[in-house]
């Protein structure tokens, strides 16, 4: 059966709402049918089965994959198969030494098939854990030689251009791997690369779309919860919280929704419930993401030494990627800045700013600027992070504060506001505070 592309599942609200071919239609892909129904070529060599496969399902999967490869140890495609498995094992539950593991058996497959493609995407998936995006496009590329309708490799290489802040490539990218391999992986990507631009209306009807398609638990979990996520970062909770009992009720385990169900009912209001299940999240995944989440509830609630110690747990966590060869700088440059050494927080904004530009390392940089007091400087950055449209309003805030330091007080209101307006939510400290810096300002706190 044909798999539909993004370009068909958005074609009829393209004519409803009379936008823009650009704004939602695929484009540049070829062919008298534009993509719409194609069927997908046939993979070059044997597929690697890991697509649906999370949570407590990936955990079986990799139990018979290396059950498998004590009885046949010359399967290339197990091999193959088991170090994409341990990628994903390794961001699930935040543990980064699974890398090794990983790279172990992809190295393995590809001493027993050199260029297997297969192999290739799984090296370029483990670059891009490890935050090394332009290794994960160097083997994204060699995997896409070998096999040009490589899912795994085509989705991988949209990651790693968005991740360098090539947004222009990375919707062209996007728009290739519709053409030649639609499917969940794929969409969820396309999604973003417009939600990136602001088209927020985009982003969520591809998404619905994926949701609809998806029969996996593993994928219905992991669409589920990025529509949620999209929901929470409008500040639109309650259908945040819907989709992420979607995403729960096909994977209870699944450690994304959970993260999204807490914050959700932090914005609402339920700190007591958010803290249990963030708790819940870091005994299982501590990451620097959810940590300082949850050190934030209990400082707004007046529980520094708790607070504290989530925080100290980030430096933990950092130490330990550093030492399985991923670069932290970004998810420690805001913790840092916010919650901890502010020297070191410039130190690591500047040198993630070094090696990719995007506009989430631009926030970042900006706002170490800022705690250093150097504002002018910090100012340009912050600009630069709200320039795309993307709808962050953690971002907005940062531009607020930033702009209220240098005395744009207009424009720090506008910015406040805004930020307020779109996620009054978005961070139990950084909403108080831009709350009593817009009352500070006379502006409107209602």
């Amino acid at each position: 059966m044909a798999r539909i592309s993004v370009r068909s599942a958005v074609a009829v609200v393209a004519l409803a709402l009379a936008l823009t071919s650009g704004a939602v239609v695929v484009s540049g892909g070829g062919g008298d049918d534009g993509g719409a129904g194609r069927s997908t070529p046939a993979a070059v060599g044997p597929a690697a089965p890991l697509d649906g496969l999370r949570g407590g399902d990936l955990d079986r999967g990799v139990e018979a994959l290396r059950t498998r490869l004590r009885e046949q140890p010359k399967d290339f495609t197990s091999w193959a198969t088991l170090g994409t498995a341990y990628v994903e094992q390794a961001r699930t539950r935040g543990d980064p030494a699974l890398y090794r593991a990983a790279d172990r058996a992809l190295d393995r497959s590809l001493e027993l098939r050199p260029g297997y493609d297969a192999a290739l995407a799984g090296r370029a998936a483990v670059a891009a854990a490890r935050h090394d995006f332009r290794g994960a496009l160097r083997h994204a590329e060699a995997a896409l030689a070998e096999n040009p309708y490589g899912e795994r490799a085509l989705a991988t290489r949209i990651d790693a251009l968005v991740e360098l802040g090539r947004y222009d490539a990375a919707s062209r990218a996007a728009d290739e791997a519709d053409a030649r391999r639609p499917g969940v992986p794929v969409f969820t990507r396309y999604a973003y690369v417009r939600e990136l631009r602001g088209d927020t209306a985009t982003a969520r009807r591809v998404l619905e779309r994926a949701l609809d398609g998806a029969t996996a638990p593993g994928d219905i979990a992991y669409v589920a919860t990025a529509l949620g996520q999209l929901a929470w970062r409008q500040g639109e909770y309650e259908e945040a919280l819907r989709h992420c009992g979607a995403a729960l009720r096909a994977d209870s385990t699944y450690l994304p929704a959970l993260e999204c169900r807490a914050r959700a009912r932090a914005a609402r209001g339920g700190t007591a419930a958010a803290v249990a299940g963030l708790r819940d999240v870091v005994g299982r995944q501590p990451l620097p993401g959810p940590l300082v989440a949850l050190g934030e509830l209990y400082e707004a609630e007046g529980d520094l030494a708790r607070a504290r110690e989530q925080y100290r747990l980030v430096d933990a966590w950092a130490a330990l990627a550093r030492a399985n060869g991923v670069d932290p700088d970004l998810d420690t440059a805001l913790a840092s800045a916010d919650h901890g050494d502010e020297a070191e927080a410039l130190r690591a904004a500047r040198a993630e700013w070094e090696r990719r530009r995007t506009v989430h390392t631009a926030d970042a940089l900006a706002w170490a600027l800022h705690v250093n007091g150097r504002d002018e400087e910090a100012l340009r950055y912050a600009r630069r992070a709200t320039a795309t449209g993307f709808k962050e309003a953690a971002f907005r805030y940062h531009r607020g504060m930033i702009e209220r330091a240098v005395g744009d007080e207009a424009a720090a209101r506008r910015s406040l506001t805004s930020a307020l307006e779109l996620n009054p939510g978005f961070s139990p400290v950084g909403a108080r505070e831009a709350r009593e810096a817009l009352r500070s300002l006379g502006g409107d706190v209602s």
